[in-house]
C-alpha cells in the first residue's frame, strides 16, 4: 500500500516522549511551531477582545446607543468567541496544525476590516455593530485550536511550561489590544484610505493619560490596525509551521483542509446567531430567553450540529473526540477552568466599560433622594489609561502558574488561587458598592484597581495550573480535545461577566455581581479538593 502524499510541512514521524528523538530533532521543530503560534494567538485575542475598548470610545464619541446596548456588543463578541472554541477544539485532528493556524489567523482580517468600516458610520443601526462583534468571535475560537495544536508537539514533562507560554503570551493579546487601540485611534494611520476623523464629545485617554473632549480621533483604526500584523503572521504560519500526521492522519490536501475548517466554523455560527436572536431584546432579537437558558442551548446545539452534519473522515474523527464527554474529569476540569480563564477573559471584557460607568460619573441623589448616575465626574479616571494593567498581570503570571505547577502539582496551585479569588472578589464588590454611591467615586479607584490586579494575577496562575492538570490526566489523543473543550466553555465568561456586571450596574447594585462570583469560586474550592486533593481522591494533585 502506498503512503498518502505529504508536503514538506507534514511530519510523519513524531515521538516527543523519546528523549533521543526530542533532543536531536523534535525540540527544535516544537519550539519553532510554538514561537509562531504565540503571536498568531495574540492577534486572535486582540480581535476578539477589541469590543471592550471600542465600546468605551463609542461612548466618548456620542454614538447613539445606551450603556446596556454597548455592554451587549462586548457580550456578543464574548459569546461568539466561546462558541467558536467548541468546533475549534476539533480542527487540529481533522485539518492539521499548520493548515488550521494559517487559515484561522488569515480569517481575522474579515472582522478587522468590517469593524473599521462600521465604526465610520455612527448612524448605522445597532445590528450592524452587533454583526461585527459576532464575527470577531473567530479570534476567540483560535485559542482552542492553538492550544490543542501545541499540546501535541511537547512531551508530558513540558506540557505545563509549553502551554503556559502559548496561552500566557497569547493572552497578552488582550493587553496589547488595550494599549494599541487607544494609541492608533489618535492618528490617521492609513491617510485618506483610512477614513475621516471624529471629534470626542467626552474626555478619553490612552496609556499616558487623558485625551480631552474636542480632540479628533480615528476610531476605525481599532479594526484596521490589525492588518499590519495579521498579513505577515499568516504568511509566517504557512511557511514555518507543521502538520503532524501522527495526530492528523486524514487532512488531505491543504485546500481540502481549508474547506473542512470553513464548513465547521460556518456551522457553529448558526446556533450562536439563533441563540443570540432568541436572547437579545428588540429590535435586534426576540428577548425570549435569559442568559442562563440561551448559553447551554447554544453549547448543546453547536455540538449537535457538528455531530450530525459532519461527513466522511470528519465524522469519524469528531465521533472519536466526543469520547471525552464520558470522562468525569472532563467535567470537573471544565468547571475549574471557568474559575481561572473564564474570570480572566470575562473581567478583561467588562472592566473598561465598568470603570467608565462607575468612576466616570458622580453618583448623587436628586431632590427626591433617589440616586442618579448621569452627572459627569470632573475628576474621572480614563478606562483607556488603566484597563490594560489587569489583563497584563494575568497574562504575565500564566507561564509562572504552569512552571510552579510542573514543580508542585497543578491542583494544589489551583486551590490556593481559588481561595485568593474568593476574598478578592468579595472585596472588589464592597469597593464597587462604595464608589457607586459616592459623588466622588475616584477616591475608591486605587483600591478597586489593586484588588482587580490581584484577581487577574490569581486567574493567570490558575490558568497555567489547570492546563497542566489536563496535560497530565489525559493521554495525547484526548488532551487536545479536552483542552479545547474546557477553554471553550470557560470562554463563556466573556459573555457572562459583561451581562451580569452590566445588569447589576443598571440595577444600582454592582457589588451583587462580584459577591455572586465569590460564592462560585468558593464552591469550586470544594470541587477541586474533592477530586484532586482529599485523601481518597482517584488522582492526587496532578
Amino acid at each position: 500500500m502506498t503512503s498518502p502524499k505529504t508536503s514538506a510541512a507534514d511530519l510523519t514521524d513524531w515521538r516527543p516522549e523519546d528523549t533521543a528523538f526530542w533532543e536531536s530533532t523534535g525540540k527544535k521543530i516544537a519550539y519553532r511551531n510554538l514561537w509562531i503560534s504565540i503571536p498568531c494567538l495574540l492577534c486572535g485575542f486582540a480581535v476578539w477582545g477589541m469590543w471592550g475598548i471600542i465600546t468605551v470610545q463609542m461612548l466618548n464619541l456620542g454614538f447613539p446607543f445606551s450603556q446596556a446596548e454597548l455592554f451587549s456588543l462586548t457580550a456578543i463578541a464574548g459569546l461568539a468567541g466561546a462558541t467558536m472554541r467548541i468546533p475549534a477544539s476539533f480542527l487540529i485532528r481533522v485539518a492539521g496544525g499548520r493548515n488550521t493556524i494559517f487559515l484561522t489567523t488569515a480569517m481575522l482580517l474579515a472582522p478587522a476590516i468590517g469593524t473599521g468600516i462600521v465604526l465610520q458610520h455612527p448612524e448605522w443601526p445597532l445590528w450592524t455593530f452587533q454583526l461585527m462583534a459576532l464575527w470577531s468571535g473567530v479570534g476567540g475560537g483560535n485559542f482552542a485550536s492553538s492550544m490543542s495544536n501545541i499540546s501535541t508537539f511537547f512531551p508530558k514533562r513540558l506540557q505545563g511550561t509549553a502551554l503556559g507560554l502559548n496561552a500566557g503570551l497569547g493572552n497578552f493579546g488582550v493587553t496589547t489590544m488595550q494599549i494599541v487601540i487607544p494609541l492608533v485611534m489618535t492618528m490617521s494611520l492609513f491617510g485618506s484610505f483610512g477614513g475621516e476623523s471624529m471629534v470626542l464629545t467626552k474626555d478619553s485617554g490612552w496609556i499616558l493619560g487623558k485625551i480631552v473632549a474636542g480632540t479628533p480621533t480615528w476610531i476605525q483604526n481599532a479594526g484596521f490596525a490589525w492588518l499590519l500584523s495579521l498579513i505577515p503572521l499568516s504568511a509566517l504560519a504557512w511557511f514555518g509551521m507543521n502538520n503532524l500526521t501522527t495526530v492528523s492522519p486524514n487532512t488531505g490536501s491543504a485546500i481540502g483542509a481549508f474547506l473542512k475548517i470553513i464548513w465547521i466554523y460556518t456551522l457553529s455560527f448558526v446556533p450562536a446567531g439563533l441563540g443570540l436572536y432568541l436572547y437579545l431584546p428588540a429590535p435586534t432579537g426576540l428577548g425570549l430567553l435569559n442568559m442562563w437558558v440561551a448559553m447551554p442551548l447554544i453549547i448543546f446545539s453547536t455540538l449537535m450540529v457538528m455531530k450530525f452534519t459532519a461527513f466522511g473522515a470528519m465524522k469519524d474523527n469528531i465521533s472519536k473526540q466526543f469520547a471525552i464527554f464520558g470522562n468525569k474529569h472532563t467535567w470537573s476540569l471544565t468547571v475549574l477552568y471557568i474559575v481561572t480563564f473564564g474570570s480572566f477573559i470575562g473581567f478583561s471584557m467588562a472592566l473598561p466599560l465598568s470603570i467608565t460607568v462607575i468612576f466616570g460619573i458622580s453618583h448623587v441623589p436628586d431632590a427626591a433622594g433617589v440616586m442618579q448616575h448621569t452627572l459627569k465626574n470632573p475628576n474621572a479616571v480614563s478606562a483607556l489609561t488603566y484597563a490594560w494593567i489587569g489583563p497584563f498581570v494575568g497574562a504575565l503570571t500564566r507561564p509562572i502558574g504552569g512552571w510552579i505547577s510542573d514543580k508542585l502539582g497543578g491542583s494544589i496551585v489551583t486551590q490556593v488561587i481559588s481561595a485568593v479569588m474568593v476574598l478578592a472578589s468579595g472585596a472588589v464588590g464592597y469597593v464597587m458598592m462604595q464608589a457607586y454611591a459616592s459623588a466622588t467615586p475616584e477616591q475608591y479607584f486605587s483600591t478597586f484597581m489593586w484588588l482587580f490586579v490581584l484577581l487577574f494575577a490569581a486567574t493567570g496562575i490558575g490558568n497555567g495550573s489547570t492546563f497542566r492538570t489536563i496535560g497530565v490526566i489525559f493521554d495525547r489523543t484526548q488532551a487536545g480535545p479536552v483542552l479545547g473543550w474546557t477553554s471553550a466553555v470557560a470562554a463563556y465568561g466573556a459573555f457572562i461577566a459583561p451581562v451580569v456586571i452590566g445588569a447589576q450596574i443598571k440595577a444600582g447594585t454592582p457589588q451583587i455581581a462580584m459577591y455572586g462570583f465569590a460564592i462560585f469560586y468558593a464552591l469550586c474550592l470544594v470541587l477541586n479538593w474533592w477530586f484532586y486533593l482529599r485523601a481518597g481522591s482517584e488522582i492526587k494533585n496532578p
